[in-house]
């Protein structure tokens, strides 16, 4: 069997991390004689700590940024189980382009957990582990659930521009997951948790042991969690596409099969079915007019969709460290997960266009056509094959280095080596999309065969042929003509990194105020993947969204220097005063240079305070998807400013001026995907496929992010820390689909006629043909305040009291979408999957005493604006123009804050339990219709609020 060239060194490299945690074992082997057993497991500080924002080494220079930490015993207090959940719950993150409940998308990250700082995206959030990037798909999206939080020691977020010392992608900020490397015996944690209607279990257990010693220490760990599926149907906040309140609307097509009369193709009839029994689908006098105003022959897809995907997650894991000298010590770091998730649509909506360009037609002289003679268009639900999803993410991660010091001009000195490698691979089965080559011949002429409707064509009846009663509805069709014309396909995808690095830092020499230090190193890094779609798919010969492979990659060679300079120490109103600076060259293969600097300050008037501030430049490179990418289809939801009932053009004469110009017939409505027009300023879902696809000649995303703070920990009350920043950050050249709302808006409401030709329009006004391509277009802008107020309260007799506060209050979130275009002005509003909240604050006391420890935590959200259902219904600033659409009608909806309790007991047998409640009282929040379908999930349900009550209990056994 032949074996490639990068296979061998993909199984050499594996060979090589797992030898390197085996070489770290051995010298704790023959020392185990020498050592006195341990009669617990206990965690040990890490040998390194790492300091998120800088390379350097043993300075205050991180005071000068703000970091947020959450420790291990914070971590578990939060009863979650995924890192990205964890991090989603700070007031300075956001919900993430793709969230846990998006089962709709057919993006290979769906599925995956994902960071998002500053509402910029995750894609503008950079995620290290131990100060190193992680493995990213090839859409630049770090999966957080691949790392296990049972060897997390800590987190730490830089809200803070760092793209001099990171690199790309550093934008929003930093999370830096700092790994436990020292671990003395064995540790059992089990965690289960479910839903308060009894669904969506969550089962977790993990096993860590770990040996160490004072030349070397080695952890090893296994780990695996199991998430019950939630159901969109099983509550009445999911159960409709617009929620309770709008029960009846938003149904699609439904699954009783409808016709074109062929004869007047404005005329569209339904079989009747009443009491669900369909008569002869041949006979046109079993029909009735379709009623697109009416739910009877209609379906709520809802009922048939997942809420939140299940899955399943194994991760083994192995750290190691030897001190091969006093001076130099070898490390090592493996993780391997398996992530499966499976979620479900309902069934596809076939009609005679979803045939591509040939379309799909009942046959003229097939057996069960209601028009004889004639090629008849069709539509119907098939509700019998539920679309299902089956997501599999192989993801390895293996890093070897070696760190250590010297001594060199009378200073310390540190240096470090790692490569590391990671590789994901991905795959996508997907059933219950349509066969296009066989239904064709399935719909196709049929004969009589000794009394059975057989295909009429030999050979294809060699092949399988199985005549399709299309029309017939549910139970209509047998198993054997499903398993002809039924689809699964899978699409896969791989993507690799390759990263050296190397670090040195240490003391220059010494000035009046301090040592100047510095830190410098070099980067090379090779990023490349592939995505190589089902052939069917990809060809057009299913119903599956069709795309072309993606196959790519680039090499960054970078070198960066970093300062901290200290100019006044210990004199009135200078206790210290420091500046830092850094910058970062970076060149890439795809585009060339560009070098980034950063400068900030650190100020103590006296003790008790501490001014910082930072000028950052930052930049976010292309992607590899964003640049070699194939395009693909999407069935987007759109408003078009066109339609004369909600668009733009009802309200403006200029609009409606310029669609009639491009010839929309005055009294256009735009349909959806059940044939009826829109019912709202929400718009619906395109019955056609739009394209999007990369550009290769885009450039780097550029970003500057200002901050300026304080820390304040006044002598007089010890235990109180007061911290208080102020950021802005500016994005030029954001790299961005071009979504089919804004092309229109473009178009018509921006009167910019270049983005006129992206798009072309059918006879009767409807868009027939929509590009979405890349681009570099428009800038961001948010700003904002961060709030922290702790205390630890004097020791009493009843305990420890702690408070923790911390905040966020968003002052702008400004997009301009194009050059010249008005601003969009959207602090405070709901924008698809995130809530651009004004104020976000989580407020937490905690109590400990003995073995007993108690935690309160209450997480505030403000009000959003949101789209309002229409003129006169849930629309309470009906003469606000809504900064997100476009349209005059606000709806602004109250806040709401969610209460989690968590009870614990330390065993005296070495044992830890914890029982806890979050959201106590069963809140829900406002419903929202801004939510995106694809990408944040299940409308009207906002993705970052709790969906029921939520009961846990874990328990932690130490050995």
């Amino acid at each position: 069997m032949y074996v490639s060239s990068e296979h061998r060194r993909h199984v050499a490299l594996r060979r090589m991390v797992l030898a390197t945690s085996l070489l770290a074992a051995l010298p704790l082997a023959s020392a185990r004689a020498q050592q006195t057993a341990a009669s617990s497991a206990e965690t040990l500080a890490p040998v390194n700590v790492t300091i998120t924002g800088s390379r350097i080494r043993g300075t205050d220079v991180e005071t000068a940024q703000p970091v947020f930490t959450m420790d291990r015993q914070a971590i578990r207090a939060t009863g979650l189980t995924s890192l990205g959940d964890i991090v989603a719950r700070m007031p300075s993150a956001s919900m993430p382009e793709l969230t846990p409940q998006d089962t709709l998308s057919s993006n290979n990250d769906a599925g995956g957990r994902y960071a998002n700082l500053r509402n910029l995206g995750a894609v503008r959030t950079l995620v290290l582990v131990n100060g190193r990037r992680w493995t990213a798909s090839l859409g630049g999206l770090t999966d957080l659930s691949t790392i296990p939080v049972s060897i997390v020691e800590r987190i730490e977020v830089l809200k803070d521009g760092a793209s001099s010392i990171y690199g790309s992608d550093a934008i929003g900020g930093v999370v830096n997951i700092i790994t436990t490397d020292r671990f003395e015996g064995a540790s059992a944690d089990l965690f289960y948790g479910v839903n308060g209607r009894g669904d969506g279990a969550q089962k977790n257990g993990t096993f860590t042991w770990g040996r160490s010693n004072e030349r070397a220490s080695i952890i090893l760990g296994a780990s695996y969690e199991d998430g019950d599926a939630l159901r969109d149907g099983e509550r009445s906040t999911t159960r409709s596409a617009y929620g309770p309140r709008h029960a009846d609307d938003g149904f699609g097509m439904g699954p009783y099969g409808g016709v074109v009369d062929p004869r007047a193709p404005a005329d569209r009839y339904v079989i009747d079915h009443a009491g669900g029994v369909v008569g002869d689908t041949a006979n046109f006098a079993n029909y009735h007019p379709y009623d697109v105003a009416s739910n009877v022959d209609k379906y709520s897809t809802a009922q048939d969709m997942t809420f939140r995907a299940g899955s399943k997650l194994r991760n083994l894991f192995g750290t190691g460290r030897y001190n091969l000298t006093d001076d130099i010590v070898l490390r090592g770091m493996t993780s391997y997960g398996v992530r499966d998730t499976r979620s479900q649509a309902a069934g596809y909506p076939l009609e005679s266009g979803a045939g591509r360009q040939q379309g799909l037609f009942i046959d003229p002289a097939n057996a069960y056509n209601p028009f004889p003679g004639y090629a008849t268009s069709f539509f119907r639900r098939t509700t019998e094959l539920p679309r299902m999803i089956w997501a599999k993410s192989k993801t390895l991660h293996a890093d070897a280095g070696a760190e250590g010091t010297f001594q060199w001009i009378a200073h310390t000195w540190n240096w470090d080596v790692t490569y590391a490698y990671s590789e994901t691979r991905a795959s996508r089965t997907t059933s219950g999309n349509i066969d296009l080559v066989n239904a064709r011949k399935a719909l196709g002429p049929t004969a009589t065969i000794d009394g059975q409707t057989v295909c009429a064509d030999a050979a294809d009846r060699a092949a399988g042929c199985v005549p399709w009663n299309i029309l017939a509805g549910p139970g209509g069709t047998p198993d054997a003509v499903w398993n002809y014309v039924a689809s699964t396909t899978t699409a896969r995808q791989v993507t690799r990194t390759n990263d050296l690095v190397a670090n040195l830092t240490g003391g220059l020499f010494d000035l009046p105020a301090g040592t100047l230090r510095a830190a410098g190193g070099v980067e090379h890094r090779r990023e490349n993947g592939r995505y190589t779609p089902d052939p069917a798919d990809s060809a057009g010969l299913t119903t599956q969204l069709a795309s072309d492979p993606t196959d790519g990659g680039y090499i960054v060679n970078e070198a960066y220097l970093e300062f901290d300079v200290p100019l006044l120490t210990d004199l009135p109103l200078a206790r210290e005063l420091a500046v830092n600076a850094s910058t970062r060259y970076s060149h890439y293969s795809a585009f060339g240079g560009r070098t980034n600097n950063k400068y900030s300050f650190r100020w103590k008037p006296f003790d008790d305070l501490l001014l910082r501030g930072t000028y950052a430049q930052g930049f976010r490179a292309p992607t590899v998807a964003d640049l070699y990418a194939g395009s693909s289809e999407s069935f987007e939801s759109f408003l078009d400013p066109c339609d004369s009932a909600y668009g733009a053009s009802a309200t403006d004469a200029a609009v409606r001026a310029r669609c009639g110009a491009a010839g929309v017939p005055g009294n256009y409505r735009q349909i959806d995907q059940s044939g009826a027009q829109i019912g709202s300023a929400t718009g619906g879902q395109s019955p056609t496929a739009f394209r999007t696809g990369a550009n290769p000649a885009l450039k780097p995303e550029s970003s500057i992010t200002r901050t300026a703070g304080l820390v304040y920990s006044p002598g007089y009350l010890d235990g109180l820390d007061i911290t208080l920043d102020y950021y802005k950050i500016d994005i030029s050249d954001v790299i961005t689909p071009i979504l089919a709302g804004d092309i229109l808006d473009f178009c018509y409401v921006r009167n910019d006629p270049t983005w006129c030709g992206r798009f072309a329009r059918a006879a009767d006004g409807h868009i027939a043909t929509l590009d979405e391509s890349l681009a570099n277009l428009g800038t961001l802008r948010t700003e904002g305040y961060d709030l922290g107020l702790h205390y630890r309260f004097p020791e009493t007799r009843y305990g420890e009291f702690t408070l923790l506060s911390d905040s966020t209050y968003l002052k702008d979130y400004t997009q301009v979408s194009s050059p010249g275009a008005a601003p969009r002005h959207l602090a405070g509003y709901m924008s698809g999957a995130q809530g651009l909240y004004r104020v976000r604050s989580n407020l937490s006391l905690d109590w400990s005493w003995r073995r007993f420890g108690a935690t309160w935590t209450t997480r505030y959200f403000s009000g959003l604006k949101d789209s309002c259902w229409s003129a006169d219904v849930e629309c309470n600033r009906p003469g606000e123009l809504n900064a997100l659409t476009g349209v005059t009608g606000v709806s602004r909806k109250g806040g709401v804050a969610f209460h989690d309790l968590q009870l614990r007991w330390q065993a005296p047998w070495n044992g830890n339990v914890r029982l806890g409640v979050n959201n106590v009282f069963g809140r829900k929040g406002p419903f929202y219709y801004n939510v995106s379908s694809a990408g944040g999930g299940s409308p009207p349900y906002n993705p970052a609020f709790d969906i029921d009550r939520y009961f846990y209990l874990g328990y932690q056994q130490k050995f």
